[in-house]
């Protein structure tokens, strides 16, 4: 179910299920995925939100509910006085004296609670009577909205675990990550400056690291936390579990890749002619100018012989 939804969404978004590699020998292309444990880290995160909106969710129908019924209780009891006894009533009351000395003042927490019931009550009678029906059908579509998203959501934690692939050649190297947004960088050997290895608490503990290179006039990046904003000459390998194997492996290539003097493969730079040096010409030996002369002789011999 999860390969035919996976495929179905490959092709729909126009993502290649594999990256082409980057320059290098073919024999030397080595592919690394990130590890399980990164899949679970962003499992439990995912996990983790959908528990804080169903709380979320849960609360807002126990608030509309409560309130729902305050509503219904308050349209009863406006409905059951009439407006005009309220105001008869409001017109009859007594006029509030200072107390004398030795009373006990009124306590004004009653008068609140009655001003806030009569004017949630007001409220209730001016609302129209379709209106707490319009606040159970928003409800009801974000009940249904936050079930119709978990599966999508869960298949995109999956996705953008499966879809992060790390290429190393003798050359040069490719980072591909994302789905909605595609992201794909390709760093060479030649301006390669920065090898190293990152590790969290919980990284520690689930044994999985990022490995992090830079390139030359790259800058360092904002760090927040453990996390590194990615600049345009920065690639991070994020969530793997070998990542001393890759360090190594990309500082021998390295190592190798200056010690050979390629430089950078995207430089095509067409090396002068070698100039004739006096010493070439002039120590040739004896054997070489005997050979010279007798290739002269059978030149000028055989002009002779067509003329």
């Amino acid at each position: 179910m999860f390969d035919r939804m996976r495929a179905l969404v490959l092709r729909w978004m126009r993502v290649p299920a594999e990256p082409e590699p980057p320059l290098g020998a073919p024999g030397s292309v080595r592919t690394f995925r990130a590890g399980r444990n990164f899949y679970y880290v962003r499992l439990a995160r995912w996990i983790f939100t959908q528990i804080g909106a169903a709380l979320g969710i849960a609360f807002s129908v126990f608030f509309i509910a409560q309130l729902r019924e305050g509503f219904d209780a308050a349209r009863a009891a406006a409905s059951a006085v009439p407006p005009s006894a309220n105001a008869a009533a409001a017109s009859a009351a007594p006029t509030a004296t200072p107390p004398t000395e030795g009373e006990p003042t009124p306590k004004k927490k009653k008068r609140t609670r009655r001003s806030g019931e009569e004017r949630f009550r007001e409220i209730a009678r001016r609302l129209p009577p379709w209106s707490m029906d319009v606040i159970a059908v928003i409800e009801l579509l974000t009940i249904a909205g936050f079930l119709a998203q978990l599966p999508f959501t869960l298949a995109a934690v999956r996705l953008d675990w499966e879809l992060r692939w790390y290429i190393v050649t003798d050359r040069s190297l490719r980072i591909r990550a994302g789905l909605w947004s595609l992201q794909e960088s390709t760093m060479s050997f030649a301006n390669l400056q920065q090898v190293e290895v990152m590790q969290g608490p919980l990284q520690r503990l689930l044994g999985i690291a990022d490995v992090r290179v830079q390139s030359a006039g790259g800058g360092g990046g904002e760090v927040k936390g453990h996390e590194h904003h990615d600049s345009l000459h920065t690639g991070v390998f994020h969530g793997v579990d070998n990542a001393s194997e890759i360090r190594d492996l990309i500082l021998d290539r390295l190592r190798h890749f200056r010690a050979a003097g390629l430089g950078d493969p995207d430089d095509h730079h067409a090396a002068p002619a070698a100039e004739p040096s006096a010493t070439a010409t002039t120590g040739g030996g004896a054997d070489a100018l005997a050979a010279a002369q007798e290739v002269l002789a059978e030149a000028r011999a055989l002009r002779q012989a067509l003329s």
